[in-house]
């Protein structure tokens, strides 16, 4: 059909250009009318943009913090106090969700018909039960634990009580720090070694064991940081009055947002490291059996390498999502960066700022979170090549 008159037909690279300049021209219009409205909004209330306000004392108490704070300190202080209790749930939980995810995603294949059956009925009644509903329910039942006088003393050292759990700590100093550095070297001595082995048995088809010589190495470089004297001190709880004293602390609300963000997430990551293993050809699993492996190698030599490539990538979207569910410690009083951020907006009327600086920095996480699990990723994806 010939164009109508007057019209000057356009190619198609010219159309796309200038439908994406007039989506370019839309958003900075819209831009500009929201940072208007807001300003006027703003003014209309007295305030005045800005992140001055970080310097002014906040007021706002804080049950548990990682650093020293008071309420007298200033509102940046507490927004920083906020960020550190939401990372030090985030990175727990993250490391806990992955080992029972895998365990339970692993019991999910199990040839036991009962324990796959529990284990599936577990999945699908906590994948669908609302995050906040089961978090309710965790604080509720640690807040039954018994009292302090009457706390429950599962382990040498361990305490439930209604003001929470008590645990052994650590006391850093340089012990502390010589202990730790002997393990790390000998956490780096396992993986140099397997390295090595493996380049060996690309090379020549052949390859030492590694197990025996990585544990004498894990485990005895810190037996030799003792014995020349570089003893870790343990500082237990103990009960002095109507308290402990000593040892770590953990409170009831972080305890009960760690267990329900772990038991909640670990169920969808059961669900993606079956569907993973599930993706291997069986074909695989036969080929190795062929060769004689047993069980145990044949999951961790042939088919998590290849089911990896599948799970990571959902894996990644688990940990963003546990990183943000956190923000729900509001509902629980866990005091999160985003319970601090609350009170600090009702406190100053600043809801553009203080919004502006919790979004930058969960942006923050989940930038440097899929930067890390998309560097794994691409290491696995290089096995393949090879």
């Amino acid at each position: 059909m010939p164009p109508a008159r007057g019209l000057i037909p356009l190619p198609g690279s010219t159309r796309g250009l200038l439908i994406q300049v007039a989506l370019l021209v839309a958003v900075i219009g819209l831009g500009w009318w929201f940072w208007s409205n807001a300003q006027a909004n703003m003014a209309a209330r007295g305030l005045q943009f800005g992140y001055g306000f970080l310097d002014r004392s906040a007021g706002i108490p804080i049950g548990e913090s990682p650093i020293a704070y008071s309420p007298a300190d200033t509102y940046r202080r507490a927004l920083t106090v906020g960020l550190l209790n939401t990372l030090r749930v985030a990175i727990v939980g993250i490391a806990l969700c992955t080992v029972l995810g895998i365990l339970l995603g692993l019991a999910r294949l199990s040839s036991n018909p009962l324990l796959r059956g529990l284990v599936g009925g577990y999945i699908e009644v906590i994948r669908n039960t609302p995050l906040v509903l089961q978090l309710v329910f965790w604080h509720a039942v640690l807040l039954q634990l018994p009292s302090v006088r009457q706390a429950l003393n599962p382990l040498p050292g361990v305490f439930l009580s209604q003001r929470g759990v008590k645990i052994p700590a650590l006391l850093a100093e340089p012990a502390l720090y010589a202990f730790l550095a002997a393990a790390l070297a000998g956490a780096i001595g396992w993986w140099l070694l397997l390295r090595r082995e493996r380049a060996r048995q690309v090379a020549t088809g052949e390859r030492r064991p590694t197990v025996l010589p990585g544990l004498a190495m894990l485990l005895g470089f810190p037996a030799l940081s003792l014995a020349a004297g570089f003893v870790p001190t343990v500082e237990w709880p103990e009960l002095a009055g109507f308290n402990f004293e000593g040892g770590l602390s953990l409170s009831p609300e972080f305890f009960a947002l760690l267990i329900g963000l772990v038991v909640y997430t670990s169920a969808f990551i059961a669900e993606i490291v079956r569907a993973g293993i599930q993706s291997v050809h069986k074909g695989q699993w036969e080929a190795a059996r062929a060769l004689g492996l047993p069980p145990g190698r044949i999951m961790r030599l042939v088919i998590l390498p290849q089911a990896l490539r599948v799970i990571i990538p959902p894996l990644t979207s688990q940990y963003l999502n546990l990183t943000k569910n956190s923000s729900l410690a509001v509902v629980i009083g866990y005091p999160d960066l985003v319970s601090v951020a609350n009170t600090s907006i009702n406190q100053t009327g600043q809801a553009i700022e203080v919004i502006s600086i919790f979004m930058a920095v969960y942006l923050l996480i989940s930038l440097v979170t899929s930067a890390l699990m998309n560097w794994y990723n691409s290491r696995v994806a290089l096995l393949k090549e090879r």
